[in-house]
């Protein structure tokens, strides 16, 4: 039985135990690394973090398996007030799937370590300059009582990397963009001008990234949100 008291050896075997090889060929679809996978779906992992509670020690140890499932587990179960930029930096070592991205970035987030995001932006391999992005688009969500200024000093980074081409670089700068664009009038203002910018850009990433974003940030629905 899962719980707080349970090792990260107990936690892997367990994991180890809920391998399926139809989950993992799934998983290969939507474009995820597979190679360490065991086809432990995000709910059943977070369901198993409920059980397993915060404990930064284990989710340590976690990480140092190499098993994919056992780093989102490490990512569910650490704890974000110890989460230092130097232990993000070497997770950051490792990334290789954006859904692992994703949850780091959440969790950088939480752990209120953003000042990262200029270094991660600025490092070539795709998976971190990806978190960067990532954590930009969930600061914009989650961080209401940031001022707007914080966000707003992280668009001229994102014009600076609209031109990334590769595909979860890209994505993830269009990602962010439309957060901050979402998040109150004045951050859509300057958002939008952006987004307009980059649409009318000679770059074809840029371009792709700015038309998608003027086009939701001028739906009707986010206008009247707004």
């Amino acid at each position: 039985m899962i719980g707080p008291s349970s090792s990260a050896a107990e936690l892997i075997a367990h994991l180890q135990a809920l391998r399926s090889e139809e989950n993992i060929a799934g998983m290969a679809r939507f474009g995820i690394v597979t190679e360490t996978a065991l086809g432990i779906s995000n709910p059943d992992l977070q369901k198993i973090a409920r059980a397993a509670k915060r404990n930064h020690a284990s989710a340590l140890e976690l990480w140092q398996s190499n098993v994919r499932e056992a780093r989102l587990l490490a990512l569910y179960t650490a704890e974000p007030e110890k989460l230092t930029p130097d232990i993000a930096r070497t997770w950051a070592d490792n990334f290789d799937s954006w859904e692992i991205v994703d949850c780091a970035a959440d969790l950088c987030v939480e752990a209120r370590i953003e000042a990262l995001v200029p270094e991660f932006a600025a490092d070539d391999r795709e998976f971190v300059r990806r978190t960067a992005f990532a954590m930009i688009a969930g600061a914009a969500v989650h961080l209401k009582q940031e001022p707007d200024e914080t966000l707003l000093a992280w668009l001229p980074l994102i014009a600076a990397h609209a031109a990334d081409p590769r595909n979860f670089v890209r994505k993830a700068v269009n990602w962010a963009l439309r957060n901050i664009g979402k998040r109150n009038l004045r951050c859509h203002r300057r958002a939008l001008a952006l987004a307009e910018r980059l649409a009318a850009s000679d770059d074809r990433t840029a371009r792709w990234i700015g038309k998608d974003a003027v086009r939701e940030l001028t739906s009707e629905k986010v206008v009247a949100r707004l």
